[in-house]
């Protein structure tokens, strides 16, 4: 029987506590603000409790760069969370020597991160509604104006009930995405399909989806079943190639080698339309129609279909006054550039549903990408709601001045590294003069909305590291070393823009470097020193 129960007040309220909902609470509890975590299960980390199945991350852990400084190791350790000069505990490096470590690894890491930093987190607090209130104000004249949002109401199993100005969903993506397929009911899903391998044994198996997780399931069972299908309507996609690291990671296309040397499986381009068993021996018959073929279309059959769709976010809680528009087909909250909800004021997605805004792209999806946004957002909310100016810092505003800045963040910078066209810092030289102002790791795209509100007589500059155009084979690229074809430099390197508006007003992109390094004085200072002299006004582009 559920207790009636006195409402717990909160400025934030974060819900769930993985990865994301660690780090806001970290940035949180350092800046003293009133917060709470709320945590469905028994303990942080939940999520990699049961997933990935095989319990092998394909995010990596290389423990070894050749480097001393924290700041740059950040560039290969894609598992640990921030933390601010004088909170330094272990990274994760520390945890595991695999360099696709176990997910058990990562849940003691998380463990350990929460406990270390004395984290205001509730467990076994599973939240199953949240409303928002309505608040009238009165005008001078005592008539009310028109109802506002007000405070959410967070309410979970138990009948506990919090009120938050903010509400901040680190859920992730928990609801399993069900192809719409007449006959999915007959298939398993990737979370459910037994574990023993033995059930496969001589079987004919088809997997639907390319993703991780459909060749994942692949590989696991490739020693048992005699005939592996993985299928779905588009081509795969490899993150080499794409330099996404959501598609598919060499360590799971080792089937494709059972495909290519012709060992009973095979990748199909196909649309599965339908789904039956068949009468005779229970068998299911799959009708596939194949998408390069000129709409041929056959009927196929196995003795077990396993759907590896993905997982898309789960709204439910959410009641009608405060639940948030969808986008991408569905799976995921449409979000403003600071990742507010586009139609909810003040309610806010972080983890892995970060990922709208530069869907397929960077890195957002992981904790490499989403914990570089989560810190910054935090900022956002300090400087929109606190009255805290952004961290920011003087640097001489001159061709040098800057030309040098650039080089110094392009060199260090994790998060540029990592947040890759998506995050840039940003260098605001003021039309009153003095000294330029140097703002890191904003979303690029809330800068050219008018997230800094200058005056439109300041110059402003992006600073990004980026990819060059796409390959058609990453591994046969000609390339020129010289500087002024760094422009298509295949591999990531700094690139500078002068904004004005949303518009790029100029740009400048420095020869890429086989150690992602970046000091030569010929091949990149020196053309940033012409880029800057040619951009910034006379009396500032030689100034000493």
């Amino acid at each position: 029987m559920k207790r009636e129960a006195t409402p717990i007040q909160q400025d934030d309220l974060i819900i769930g506590a993985g990865p994301a909902g660690l780090q806001l609470g970290y940035y949180l509890r350092r800046a003293g603000r009133s917060y709470r975590i709320l945590e469905a299960a028994d303990g942080p980390g939940a999520f990699f409790r049961t997933n990935p199945r095989n319990r092998t991350l394909i995010s990596i852990n290389k423990r070894f760069t050749g480097f001393d400084d924290r700041e740059v190791n950040l560039r290969w350790d894609w598992n640990s969370l921030l933390e601010e000069e004088g909170d330094e505990g272990p990274r994760f490096t520390e945890y595991s020597e695999e360099y696709y470590p176990s997910a058990d690894r990562l849940v003691e890491y998380l463990e350990d991160f929460a406990s270390r930093h004395e984290l205001a987190i509730t467990y076994d607090a599973r939240v199953v509604r949240i409303d928002r209130e309505l608040s009238q104000r009165r005008s001078s004249e005592g008539s009310q104006s028109a109802p506002r949002p007000g405070r959410f109401r967070v309410e979970t199993e138990d009948g506990s009930v919090y009120l938050a100005r903010r509400v901040f969903v680190a859920t992730g993506m928990s609801k399993p995405v069900v192809p719409d397929i007449p006959g999915i009911e007959l298939a398993d899903s990737y979370s459910e399909t037994p574990r023993d391998p033995e059930i496969y044994a001589g079987k004919h198996v088809l997997i639907l989806g390319k993703g991780n997780s459909g060749f994942e399931m692949a590989e696991e069972l490739v020693g048992w079943a005699a005939v592996i299908h993985v299928a779905s309507p588009e081509s795969v996609r490899f993150a080499w190639q794409t330099h996404h690291v959501g598609h598919l990671r060499a360590l799971h296309n080792n089937f494709l080698d059972t495909y290519q040397l012709k060992c009973q499986n095979a990748v199909l381009d196909a649309k599965v339309e339908s789904l039956h068993r068949r009468e005779e021996d229970g068998r299911l018959v799959a009708t596939v129609s194949y998408s390069h073929a000129d709409g041929e279309r056959e009927e196929l059959v196995y003795d077990r279909v396993i759907h590896c769709a993905g997982f898309q976010f789960d709204q439910s809680i959410f009641s009608a006054s405060c639940r948030p528009r969808l986008t991408l087909g569905g799976r995921f909250p449409d979000q403003t550039a600071g990742w507010e909800s586009v139609n909810v004021p003040d309610l806010y997605f972080i983890g892995t549903l970060m990922q709208v805004r530069d869907y397929k792209k960077t890195t957002s999806s992981f904790i490499h990408g989403f914990r570089y946004n989560v810190r910054t957002l935090h900022r956002l909310i300090e400087m929109r709601d606190h009255s805290r100016p952004l961290p920011n810092r003087p640097v001489p505003a001159t061709a040098e001045g800057l030309a040098d800045a650039v080089l110094a963040r392009a060199n260090r910078s994790s998060a540029l590294w990592q947040q890759f066209g998506y995050l840039g810092d940003v260098i605001v030289v003021p039309a009153s003069g003095g000294e330029a102002r140097w703002y890191e790791e904003l979303p690029v795209d809330w800068v050219r909305e008018g997230g800094l509100d200058l005056s439109p007589a300041d110059q402003c500059y992006v600073v990004t590291l980026e990819f060059g155009p796409k390959q058609v084979d990453p591994f046969h690229i000609e390339r020129s070393p010289d500087p002024e074809r760094a422009g298509d430099s295949a591999f990531l390197h700094p690139v500078v823009r002068q904004l004005e508006g949303e518009e790029d007003k100029a740009a400048i992109h420095l020869l890429e470097h086989l150690y992602g390094e970046w000091h030569d004085e010929e091949l990149h200072r020196k053309p940033l020193l012409e880029f800057f002299a040619g951009q910034l006004p006379a009396r500032l582009a030689h100034a000493s």
